[in-house]
């Protein structure tokens, strides 16, 4: 899609030709193009089947009631915050008292609403002309343009003196795909350290694989999961240098020691045997958790919880474990027929094999239910069998 063609879309015309296609089937695309190019410029009809398809899959990120509002470009709707994080987010600027922000790499404009929403006023920068675009309209679409600002230039050539933050979100994609490099972000990660010290407050947002050694010294770092899924992370500066948070949503769930504390000793598999979030691991608190739950870990390599007893946490998922085996593929498979396992789970962390191949080997059947762990214990390679714990217990 082209500024031509979006513009087109935002007319009259395009506006109902979208809203006609709002549950349309992409599997009948072409039929649908071909009925409705006998009424609509082929263009036209073009970008609007193209839209409708990226709303269906925004749907996810933004929920129907907003996503069936908005528009998108493909990468924008690939690199769009979710909405539940974005409000996070919005929220803890609001609760610093930040009352305008300047929001950098703005893309389709997903932060900036959720910033808006929360009574922020936003300066909302993309460089890229039909972006910028498509986040202007997104402020429209949703009555927040009194509030958003869009603005299209080089973010490195914006002036942020008179805002009380900044939010950065560098492109982290380049031509061969997504870039682990934090310097090979656009703009750099440097650069961005660097604008982020020049307002009050500022939050720059980073791939969640970023070594912890990678974190400036001045910001406190943030992983965040939503529904279980670690969504982003987070550098935070002008609330806590140096400090580690992990963040659960729906909630939230935040996990912030003063001082971390150091691995917990391992030992022998107990009864309980807790998953740590994906946050929490990805932040290096799960002795955090061990000490919670009076837990330890099942091998010192392993981000594994184990505890007798079965305690409340929303910082992992517990299950209740039955068996405690030595790896060997032909013991477990005959262990699941005669428990009649036909639903059959696989976590794996610490083995070589992967689920599904493992599935393919044991070929569950029969009426029952199981979760199999492969993991190492003690440092040797290991089953554990067990199921989720009962919220009820």
């Amino acid at each position: 899609m082209n500024p031509h063609d979006f513009a087109a879309l935002r007319t009259p015309e395009g506006l109902a030709l979208l809203d006609s296609l709002r549950d349309y089937d992409p599997a009948r695309e072409l039929a649908v193009a071909t009925r409705l190019r006998r009424e609509h410029p082929a263009g036209l009809v073009s970008a609007a089947l193209g839209q409708a398809r990226l709303r269906q899959r925004a749907v996810a990120k933004f929920g129907a009631e907003d996503a069936y509002r908005m528009f998108f470009t493909p990468g924008g709707v690939e690199m769009a915050t979710r909405a539940s994080v974005a409000a996070y987010r919005a929220d803890r600027f609001s609760a610093l008292g930040v009352r305008s922000l300047a929001d950098l790499c703005c893309g389709i404009g997903g932060d900036a609403i959720a910033l808006a929403r929360a009574g922020i006023r936003v300066l909302a920068v993309d460089r890229d002309p039909l972006t910028a675009a498509v986040a202007r309209a997104n402020a429209e679409a949703l009555g927040l343009e009194g509030l958003i600002e869009v603005r299209e230039a080089d973010v490195t050539e914006v002036d942020t003196a008179g805002y009380d933050a900044v939010f950065l979100d560098p492109a982290r994609r380049g031509g061969r795909g997504r870039t682990f490099d934090p310097e090979a972000y656009s703009p750099p990660l440097s650069w961005a350290v660097r604008a982020a010290g020049s307002a009050r407050f500022a939050a720059v947002k980073i791939a969640p694989g970023i070594p912890h050694e990678a974190v400036p010294a001045e910001a406190e770092a943030e992983w965040i999961s939503d529904h279980g899924d670690v969504k982003e992370a987070v550098l935070w500066f002008g609330t806590s240098p140096g400090a580690v948070r992990s963040t659960l949503l729906p909630g939230p769930h935040s996990l912030c020691p003063g001082n971390p504390l150091p691995d917990p000793e391992p030992g022998p598999v107990g009864r309980w045997l807790y998953e740590p979030d994906g946050a929490v691991i990805r932040a290096h608190l799960v002795a955090e958790v061990a000490a919670e739950l009076d837990g330890r870990l099942i091998d010192p390599t392993i981000a594994y919880v184990t505890a007798d007893e079965l305690r409340p946490t929303p910082y992992a998922t517990a299950y209740e474990i039955t068996d405690v085996l030595p790896f060997n593929l032909k013991k477990l498979k005959a262990l699941l027929r005669e428990r009649e396992v036909g639903i059959l789970t696989v976590k794996k962390r610490g083995s070589a094999i992967e689920p599904e191949e493992l599935r393919r080997k044991v070929k569950p059947q029969g009426r029952n239910a199981a979760t199999v762990f492969l993991t190492r214990v003690a440092g040797a390679p290991s089953v554990l069998i067990g199921s989720p714990a009962s919220p009820a217990r």
